[in-house]
């Protein structure tokens, strides 16, 4: 009977993994220098993961420095906003955070990623469906908070998730972080209006 995978080991390599992946990104991935750079060997991490899509998607969902995350952390530091005022600090504070440097370092790989689900369902699965899915229900949620409709709540929360994802995911290409701070802020003052019942 074969022995069950060590929980501690696996935990190790998931972190070893999205250092490394981190570092080098998804396009030209293999698993026998991936091993090499952990110690191990490829026939390893498919005993533990399956497979290399399965692998890179479990390492980036558990990376504790991931917007979402942190963005939820935040909410729950700060409670639910209770206004308009309120919700617009918990947003420019979470556009804050995407700013900071471990952040910002990561977000090309999530690109990678989410490109890769779209591209490739059968391997990464749905990825981004799942990240757009997460933060518009987020929204949602804390703007149902505030009395609006769920229908409207859904409106403004779709508006803001995707503008936001494109605010950060342009800059990657033409490095102009302070246009996109102004342009959020700016889609924060079109939106806000909307956020009165």
């Amino acid at each position: 009977m074969p022995r069950p995978p060590d929980p501690a080991k696996r935990q190790a390599l998931l972190a070893g993994i999205r250092a490394y992946v981190l570092r080098n990104g998804l396009a030209d991935l293999s698993l026998r220098p991936l091993a090499q750079a952990l110690g191990t060997s490829d026939r390893m991490l498919l005993y533990y993961f399956g497979t290399k899509e399965r692998m890179i998607t479990e390492a980036i969902s558990l990376y504790d420095r991931r917007p979402l995350l942190r963005a939820r952390t935040l909410l729950d530091t700060v409670g639910t906003p209770s206004d308009v005022q309120g919700l617009r600090r918990f947003l420019e504070e979470m556009w804050r955070n995407f700013s900071e440097p471990e952040v910002r370092a990561a977000l090309p790989l999530y690109l990678e990623v989410m490109s890769a689900s779209v591209l490739h369902p059968d391997r990464y699965g749905p990825v981004m469906r799942d990240i757009v899915t997460e933060w518009t229900d987020m929204f949602t949620s804390i703007l149902r908070e505030l009395g609006l409709s769920e229908r409207r709540s859904r409106t403004q929360a779709t508006l803001l998730t995707d503008a936001s994802l494109g605010l950060l995911l342009a800059p990657l290409a033409d490095g102009h972080w302070d246009r996109a701070a102004a342009a959020f802020r700016a889609l924060l003052d079109t939106l806000e209006p909307g956020w009165t019942s």
